[in-house]
C-alpha cells in the first residue's frame, strides 16, 4: 500500500477565518489508486517575517475514504504527535476545474507545485491544455497553482484558476543575445581590420578601438561561461540583483494566469507577466540611468571628437550608418541567390522565370536605394583622405583659386587641417576650444573623382537593366518558337543598356548567364565600398568615444536583455493562448500586438536610475520582430525560441508544433515579420514617490506618461483601420476603447498624485486591444504582487459578478500566500482601502542617545521624521 506524506504550511490573515483546502503534489511517477494512503500534517506559522511555525496535528485519509462519500468531502481529526489528543478539524474536498458545485464555503483555496490527478482533472495534458499543455510546459515550469471559489451577484459560484509559472526563456534570452554579442564585436574587429592601409593617426585610433572591443569580448565570454554553469530555478531571485554575472537576466520573471469558470458560460483567462525592471543594478545609480548618461555622452562626445580630430556624427547619422550596414549585409547575399535562381529559372516556365525576376528587381532597388546615401558619399570621401600619404587641400591651393574655395562654403581654413597629417604617436589635446569637426567639413582630394560613387552604384541598375532586357528578350524568342537570335541583334540590346560592358552574344541562355554574372560582381562591388565607408563612419564615432561610452555600451546591452527576454516570454504566452483564436491571429499579422508595461517605480532616489534604464531599453524593443516557424520535432528542446540579427535589429523566432503551426493563416506560415509595440506607463505608489511629490521632481514620470500615450493612440487608429472590431475581445463593461484612450489621455495631463487611474486604464485598454500585459516595480514582489491581486479582483467584479462582499475577501485570500512570504507594499486600493503591514516605526528613528551629542544632528533627525511620517499617513 503507497504512502503519500504532505506537509503544507497554512497562514491565515489576521481577523480572518477562511476555509483552506489544499492539494496534494502527485508527480508522474507517483500513481495514485484508491489504496494510496496520504498523511496530512498541518503547522501554524507563527511569526511570516521570521518563517517561524509549531507542529499542530496530523492525520491520514486514503483516497478510498475520500471518494465514497456523495459529496467527496472528508472530516478528519487533527492528532498531537503522540497521538494522546484531538486539536482541531480538517475538512477535506475533492474539487475538478470545470465544475461548479454549491455550497457554503466562502472560498477555497489550493495550492500545488503541479496538476494533481486528485484535487484536478488528468496530469496528461493535452495540445489544447492552455494552462499545461506539452507546447506550455516546453517553456513554461514549476507552476504553482491556487484555486478559489468565489460567490456571484446571483449567488452562485464562480471557480477561480490562479497558476504561477517560472519561464526558461529567463536564462535562454541573454545565454543567445551575449553570444550575438560576441559575435558582431568579433566582426566588427575583422571589418576595422579590412579597412585596409590607414594614416599612422588613424591606425593608433583603430588599434585602440580594437582593443576596447577585445576588452569587451572578453568580459562577455566570462559572462557566458558563468551562465552555462548555472543550474537551479528559471529565474533570478531579487537577492542576486547585484551578481555581475547575472546582470543579463531578469529578475523574477514569472508568468502570472487566472482562469475563470462560471456556470453557464465558457472559461475565461487573464494573463500578466511580472518582471522587476529592467535596469543594471550590478553599475548602480549613482549617476543616474541610461536616458541621463546617453544625453550626458552625446554632449562630451562632440569634445572628444574634437580632442581626437575625428568628425563628428550626430547619432541620427550614425544610427544611418548601421542601418545601411546592416541592410548591405542582408541584401548582398539575398540578390545572388535570386541572380542564380534566375539561371535556374530560365529551364522551367515563364511564371516562374518572371516571378524570380520581379524578386530580383525589388531587391536590387531596394540595394540601390540604401546607397543613394549622402552619407555613404561622404563617409568614402573621408576614408579617402584617411589613407597614407593624402595632402589636404589647404596645403595645396592657393588664395588665388576662388572657385575652389567657394565650392564648399561651409570649410573653413581651420577645419583643413586633416588628422591624416599629425603624427601617429601624438597625444590629442583635450583643452582645444577648436570646434569639432562636422560630417559636412570633410577634406577633399585633389585627384578623388566626387562623381566616380555616382557611377558605381549606377553600374547596378544598369546591369539590373540588361538582366531585364534579356530575360524579355528570351521570352520574346520562346514565343516565337526561335532558337536563337541574330548575334547582332543581342549585342545591340546589351550595348544600349550598357555601354561599359559591351558583350558579345553568341547564344541567348548563355548571354544571360553573362549580365547576371555581371549584376552580382557590380553589387559585389558596390556593398564592399559601402560597406568600409560606413565602417569607417563607426570608427570615427568610436575613436571619438570616452572609457563612459564602452560602460553605457555595455550597460545597454544588460538593460535590453532583460527587457527581451521579458516581452519574448510575454509574446509566446499570448501566441500560445491565441492559437484557435482567428481574430487575433489575424490582428497579429496584419498590425502587430501592443506590449504593455506598467512600472510602479517612484521618481525619487536610486529608483529614478531604474526607470531612466527601464525606459531606454523599453524603447529599444521597437528594434526587434518576431517570426513563427515549424518545429523540427514536438520535444521541449526544439520549441524554444531563438534570436539573430544585430544590435540594431533582431529577430525572435517561435517554433510551433506541426499540427498547430499548420493552422495558422498563411502569412504567418511564410515568415512574415510581426512587429510588437512597447508601451511604458509608470505611476510610484510607495513612500518615497510621496516624497518626490511633495518635495521633488516628478517630470520625468510626466513626460514617459505622455509620450507613451501618444504611440498607444496611434496603435489604436491604425488598428481601427486595419483590423474590423469583431476581432477583438468581448468584455462585460460596454465601454468604447476610444472612450478609455479619452480618459487615460486627461489623465496623463492632470495634476494628480499617484494617479493609480492611469495604471488601470492603461491596463485595460491593453486588454481590450488583445495586448500583452506586464506589472514591474524594483524587484516585481510587494508592489508587483499588490497590483496583480488588485487588478484580478477587479476583473472579477467587472466581468464575472464578484459579489461586492467578497471583494475584500477575495483579495484578503489572493494575498494571503504573499503576506506568508514578503512584506505588503503600500496600494491604494479604493475597494479594499490600503492593505499594509504594520512596520515598526522605530525604523524611521535614529537612537535619540546618539542624536543628543550633535544639535546638528537632532535637528536633521526631527526634519527626517517629520518627512517619513508624513509620507507614511499620507
Amino acid at each position: 500500500m503507497d504512502l503519500l506524506s504532505c506537509c503544507w504550511r497554512l497562514r491565515c490573515p489576521r481577523r480572518r477565518d477562511p476555509v483552506f483546502l489544499t492539494g496534494g503534489s502527485f508527480p508522474p511517477d507517483c500513481p495514485v489508486c484508491s489504496e494510496t494512503l496520504i498523511k496530512l500534517s498541518v503547522y501554524g506559522v507563527n511569526d511570516g517575517h521570521q518563517q517561524t511555525s509549531n507542529f499542530l496535528g496530523s492525520s491520514s485519509f486514503s483516497v478510498a475514504d475520500l471518494l465514497q462519500f456523495k459529496d467527496q468531502q472528508l472530516s478528519l481529526s487533527l492528532r498531537t504527535a503522540d497521538d494522546s489528543a484531538t486539536v482541531g478539524t480538517v475538512v477535506l474536498s475533492r474539487l475538478k476545474m470545470g465544475e461548479i458545485e454549491d455550497g457554503e464555503v466562502d472560498h477555497i483555496t489550493a495550492d500545488m507545485h503541479q496538476k494533481c490527478t486528485l484535487v484536478y482533472e488528468s496530469s496528461h495534458g493535452t495540445i489544447n491544455d492552455k494552462d499545461n499543455g506539452p507546447i506550455m510546459n516546453s517553456v513554461f515550469k514549476n507552476a504553482v497553482c491556487k484555486v478559489y471559489r468565489f460567490q456571484t451577484v446571483d449567488s452562485k459560484w464562480m471557480l477561480v484558476r490562479e497558476q504561477m509559472a517560472e519561464c526558461t526563456l529567463s536564462f535562454s534570452v541573454p545565454k543567445q543575445l551575449i553570444a550575438l554579442y560576441i559575435q558582431e564585436d568579433t566582426c566588427r574587429i575583422q571589418e576595422l581590420k579590412d579597412l585596409g592601409e590607414l594614416s599612422p593617426h588613424w591606425d593608433n585610433l583603430r588599434k585602440d578601438v580594437i582593443s576596447r572591443y577585445d576588452q569587451i569580448i572578453k568580459e562577455y565570454q566570462d559572462t557566458l561561461a558563468e551562465l552555462e554553469k548555472h543550474t537551479g530555478p528559471s529565474f533570478k531571485p531579487s537577492c542576486s540583483k547585484g551578481q555581475k554575472y547575472l546582470e543579463f537576466v531578469p529578475i523574477n520573471l514569472h508568468t502570472q494566469r487566472m482562469r475563470v469558470t462560471c456556470p453557464r458560460k465558457t472559461d475565461s483567462f487573464y494573463d500578466v507577466v511580472t518582471v522587476g525592471a529592467p535596469a543594471s543594478h550590478s553599475q548602480g545609480f549613482k549617476n543616474g540611468g541610461l536616458q541621463k548618461l546617453l544625453s550626458k555622452y552625446e554632449s562630451e562626445k562632440k569634445s572628444h571628437s574634437t580632442a581626437y580630430q575625428c568628425i563628428y556624427y550626430p547619432p541620427d547619422q550614425t544610427a544611418r550608418a548601421r542601418e545601411i550596414l546592416s541592410v548591405v549585409s542582408q541584401l548582398q547575399p539575398l540578390i545572388s541567390a535570386l541572380a542564380d535562381q534566375l539561371l535556374q529559372a530560365q529551364h522551367c516556365s515563364a511564371e516562374a522565370l518572371r516571378d524570380v525576376l520581379k524578386s530580383l528587381e525589388e531587391k536590387t532597388d531596394q540595394f540601390v536605394h540604401a546607397l543613394k546615401d549622402e552619407l555613404v558619399k561622404s563617409a568614402l570621401l573621408a576614408l579617402h583622405a584617411a589613407r597614407p600619404g593624402y595632402v589636404s587641400k589647404s596645403q595645396t591651393s592657393t588664395p588665388s583659386s576662388p572657385h575652389k574655395a567657394d565650392s564648399h562654403p561651409g570649410v573653413t581654413e581651420e577645419s583643413h587641417t586633416v588628422c591624416n597629417n599629425v603624427n601617429g604617436s601624438q597625444t590629442p589635446q583635450k583643452e582645444s576650444k577648436a570646434s569639432p569637426v562636422r560630417s559636412d567639413s570633410i577634406p577633399h582630394h585633389k585627384e578623388y573623382d566626387e562623381e566616380e560613387w555616382d557611377r558605381v552604384w549606377a553600374s547596378v541598375a544598369k546591369s539590373l537593366n540588361c538582366v531585364i532586357a534579356m530575360v524579355d528578350k528570351l521570352q520574346e524568342q520562346d514565343n516565337n518558337n526561335q532558337e536563337s537570335a541574330p548575334c547582332h541583334t543581342l549585342a545591340d540590346v546589351i550595348t544600349s543598356h550598357s555601354t561599359d560592358r559591351p558583350l558579345t552574344a553568341v547564344d541567348g541562355r548563355d548571354q544571360l548567364g553573362v549580365v547576371v554574372q555581371s549584376l552580382k560582381e557590380c553589387v559585389s562591388a558596390v556593398a564592399e565600398r559601402a560597406r568600409r565607408s560606413v565602417i569607417f563612419v563607426l570608427l570615427q564615432e568610436a575613436a571619438g568615444s570616452s572609457a563612459q561610452g564602452l560602460q553605457l555600451q555595455q550597460r545597454r546591452d544588460t538593460v535590453f536583455s532583460q527587457a527581451l527576454a521579458a516581452l519574448a516570454c510575454g509574446f509566446v504566452m499570448r501566441l500560445y493562448a491565441g492559437l484557435e483564436d482567428k481574430g487575433f491571429l489575424r490582428q497579429l499579422h496584419a498590425v502587430g500586438l501592443v506590449a504593455q508595461f506598467e512600472s510602479l517605480l517612484s521618481t525619487y532616489s536610486e529608483e529614478i536610475g531604474m526607470l531612466e534604464d527601464m525606459e531606454v531599453g523599453i524603447s529599444d524593443l521597437h528594434r526587434v520582430t518576431f517570426r513563427i516557424t515549424e518545429a523540427a520535432s514536438e520535444e521541449a528542446v526544439s520549441l524554444q525560441p531563438t534570436i539573430s540579427g544585430r544590435r540594431d535589429r533582431y529577430t525572435v523566432e517561435v517554433p510551433l508544433p506541426h499540427h498547430a503551426f499548420q493552422t495558422l493563416p498563411d502569412e504567418l506560415r511564410e515568415g512574415k515579420p510581426l512587429r510588437v509595440l512597447p508601451v511604458l506607463f509608470n505611476v510610484g505608489i510607495n513612500e518615497q514617490q510621496t516624497i518626490a511629490e511633495r518635495f521633488g521632481d516628478i517630470s520625468l514620470q510626466e513626460r514617459i506618461n505622455q509620450k507613451n500615450f501618444e504611440i498607444l493612440e496611434g496603435y489604436y487608429k491604425s488598428l481601427m483601420n486595419t483590423v474590423p472590431s469583431e476581432c477583438l475581445p468581448c468584455f462585460q463593461t460596454q465601454t468604447d476603447i476610444k472612450e478609455l484612450l479619452d480618459t487615460l489621455g486627461q489623465n496623463v495631463v492632470t495634476k494628480k498624485r499617484k494617479n493609480v487611474e492611469i495604471l488601470w486604464l492603461a491596463g485595460m485598454i491593453c486588454r481590450r486591444m488583445n495586448g500583452i500585459r506586464f506589472t514591474s516595480c524594483k524587484s516585481a514582489k510587494d508592489r508587483t504582487s499588490m497590483s496583480v491581486t488588485l487588478e484580478q479582483c477587479s476583473l472579477l467584479r467587472d466581468e464575472h459578478q464578484l459579489n461586492k462582499d467578497y471583494f475584500v475577501r477575495a483579495l484578503d485570500c489572493m494575498r494571503s500566500g504573499l503576506l506568508a512570504q514578503r512584506e505588503v507594499a503600500q496600494w491604494d486600493d479604493p475597494e479594499a482601502g490600503s492593505i499594509a503591514i504594520n512596520k515598526p516605526a522605530s525604523r524611521h528613528f535614529y537612537p535619540i542617545a546618539l542624536l543628543l551629542v550633535s544639535s546638528h544632528l537632532l535637528v536633521v533627525w526631527l526634519i527626517l521624521s517629520l518627512v517619513f511620517l508624513l509620507a507614511k499617513y499620507q
